[in-house]
């Protein structure tokens, strides 16, 4: 077996039931684990009983996804893995077509499928629809989903070299994963996988889009996006990402997105959001401290210019009106 697919589960029996047999039925030649983040339901009983075939990683602690995925992969031999959430349905044939890509294109590291919405299975998913981009000031967007315009999907998009794969179904070669000394753990949860995308980008790696896998997300099953804490985590790890990986203008850079973000706590304030606007507050409070830490990482890894074909998506999109990938 070549590939891995590894699940990472909290207290997610019920996404367990509902998901994991699509993933057991389509993935024959692939080794299934699930790695429980010290979870407190019934998770772990319930994967013995009723799969026995499923190999079980239990980590001490809750870390969230970059912890638990760290320690969880020390115990992963195979050379591929597939880091998915448990709430993805997969389809059949969807590992095939990245297996081939592995072999047939050896500098290719990381791969994202089609990502669609596993409750509007015509369209594409907000996580990461068919592949990942930065803009100059590291706002994430995606070939399908530009902030909340979410594309139908009529194939439009097709294999190609994208910026950063998305979390919700990730495949990375080992010794790449390795050799990157894995995710930041200081992320918790969010944008670490756009961290990992842009360190390894930045190592001269590439990452692709794979538009004939496919599979569907539920998006936000843990923590949707009404919750202040992630909030707190998008905000405050995308200024973590940009201190570590962008090479020139950094303090110019991390100025305009602090002016940014004030704007996005005025939208929040006229939307009558008060836990979201602490929730910023509190991010940037967070990364001021963390920020000798930061640039000491800094001095540790390289960085490249050139990681961003658009200036400002937040511009493109708000004032010129620009809603799709097509049209930037």
């Amino acid at each position: 077996m070549n590939i891995a697919i590894v699940i990472l589960n909290w207290n997610g029996k019920a996404l367990l039931e509902q998901f994991l047999p699509s993933v057991i039925n389509y993935s024959k030649n692939a080794k299934v684990y699930v790695a429980d983040n010290a979870s407190t339901d019934n998770s772990i009983t319930f994967l013995e009983s009723n799969y026995p075939e499923v190999s079980i990683i239990q980590n001490t602690t809750n870390g969230g996804y970059a912890k638990g995925y760290n320690e969880a992969l020390k115990q992963v031999k195979e050379p591929i893995y597939c880091l998915l959430n448990s709430d993805i349905e997969v389809t059949p044939n969807w590992l095939s077509p990245i297996e081939n890509m592995f072999k047939d294109e050896e500098s290719t590291a990381i791969i994202q499928p089609k990502l669609l919405d596993f409750k509007k299975k015509t369209h594409f998913e907000y996580a990461g629809a068919a592949g990942g981009f930065v803009d100059a000031l590291g706002y994430p967007y995606c070939k399908g989903r530009v902030f909340n315009t979410i594309e139908a999907d009529t194939n439009q998009y097709k294999t190609d070299t994208i910026f950063w794969a998305s979390g919700a179904c990730f495949f990375i070669r080992k010794n790449v994963f390795e050799q990157l000394n894995g995710f930041d753990e200081t992320y918790f949860a969010h944008f670490e996988e756009i961290d990992l995308c842009w360190r390894a980008f930045n190592l001269g790696f590439i990452t692709k889009y794979n538009q004939n896998s496919t599979v569907y997300h539920v998006g936000g099953a843990t923590l949707n996006n009404t919750n202040p804490k992630k909030t707190y985590l998008n905000f405050r790890n995308s200024l973590f990402t940009l201190v570590k990986n962008v090479k020139y203008n950094l303090f110019l850079i991390i100025l305009a997105r602090l002016i940014l973000d004030g704007v996005a706590s005025v939208k929040f304030l006229f939307q009558l959001k008060p836990n979201h606007i602490l929730a910023i507050l509190k991010a940037h409070f967070s990364f001021y401290l963390a920020l000798p830490r930061l640039l000491k990482q800094r001095k540790h890894l390289k960085q490249k210019n050139s990681y961003s074909n658009t200036k400002s998506i937040v511009w493109s999109y708000f004032i010129q009106k620009k809603r799709f990938f097509s049209q930037f």
